[in-house]
C-alpha cells in the first residue's frame, strides 16, 4: 500500500514538472542593444567596441555608424531608429553652428557693439549669454521670434522632403543645398554624411564643454584657452 501511495505522489508531482523534451531557453540582458543574431549563433562585433556584439539595427546603412549605442537610444525598430538619425542630426547642425557663434560672439559683441553704440550682450565677465552663464535676458524679442520662425520654415521643408522623396529619404534633408555640396552618386554622398555627423557629434561635445567651462570658472572660453582663439603672433 505505501509503494502505491508512493507511486501516486511521484506521478502526481511529474505533472507539474517540466517536459523533458521541453527546449530550454536562456535569454540574457544586453547592454549594448538586441544583437544580430540569436543567442548562442555567432553575429558580427561592433567596430566601436570589437568585444560586444554589434546591435542588431545598426548594420552600416546610416552613415557614421559604427555599432554603438551602449544606452539602447536606437529603438526596437527601424522607425524609432530614424527618429534618432533625425534628432541626432539636427542637434550637430546646431551644435556645429553653436560652437563656432559661441567664441566669436565673446570676441566681436563687445567691439562691434561699441562701435554701433549698442549694449553688449555678455555677461559682466565676457561670456555668452547661455542657461548656465545667465544674460539671456538681455536678447531683443524680436531675436527669437525670428529664430523660431526659421526654426518653422527648415521643419516644414523638412516635412516637404520626406513626402516627396518617400523611400529615397534621407534623415535630415531640408531641400537645402544651395553651393551643392551634395555629390551625386552613392559613394559620395555616404562620405559627405559621414563627414557631417561625424563633425556634428563632436560639436555637440565641444559645445557642452564650453557651457561647463564657462559655468565653472566664470572665464570665457576664448580667454580659458587664447591658443584655439587668438592669433599666435
Amino acid at each position: 500500500m505505501k509503494f502505491v501511495t508512493a507511486i501516486s505522489l511521484i506521478g502526481a508531482a511529474s505533472a507539474f514538472a517540466p517536459s523533458q523534451q521541453t527546449v530550454r531557453t536562456q535569454t540574457s540582458l544586453n547592454l549594448w542593444g538586441e544583437p544580430p543574431q540569436k543567442d548562442g549563433e555567432k553575429g558580427e562585433m561592433s567596430k566601436a567596441i570589437p568585444f560586444v556584439p554589434r546591435p542588431k539595427l545598426l548594420d552600416g546603412t546610416l552613415a557614421g555608424d559604427v555599432g554603438f549605442d551602449p544606452f539602447g537610444f536606437a529603438g526596437a525598430d527601424k522607425q524609432s531608429l530614424v527618429y534618432m538619425r533625425e534628432a541626432e542630426i539636427k542637434h550637430s547642425r546646431l551644435a556645429m553652428l553653436a560652437v563656432v557663434g559661441w567664441p566669436l560672439a565673446e570676441l566681436w559683441d563687445k567691439p562691434l557693439a561699441d562701435e554701433l553704440g549698442l549694449p553688449s550682450l555678455l555677461t559682466k565677465t565676457g561670456e555668452s549669454p547661455s542657461l548656465l552663464n545667465g544674460g539671456l535676458d538681455k536678447v531683443d524679442v524680436a531675436y527669437w521670434v525670428a529664430v523660431a520662425a526659421l526654426a518653422g520654415i527648415v521643419e516644414l521643408e523638412n516635412a516637404d522632403a520626406k513626402e516627396a522623396k518617400g523611400k529615397d529619404y534621407v534623415p535630415g534633408d531640408c531641400n537645402f543645398d544651395p553651393l551643392k555640396l551634395f555629390p551625386e552618386d552613392k559613394a559620395g554622398q555616404m562620405a559627405m554624411q559621414t563627414k557631417e555627423i561625424k563633425h556634428g557629434r563632436i560639436a555637440m561635445m565641444a559645445i557642452l564643454g564650453f557651457a561647463i567651462q564657462e559655468a565653472i570658472y566664470g572665464t570665457p572660453v576664448v580667454a580659458e584657452t587664447p591658443f584655439f582663439f587668438q592669433p599666435a603672433f
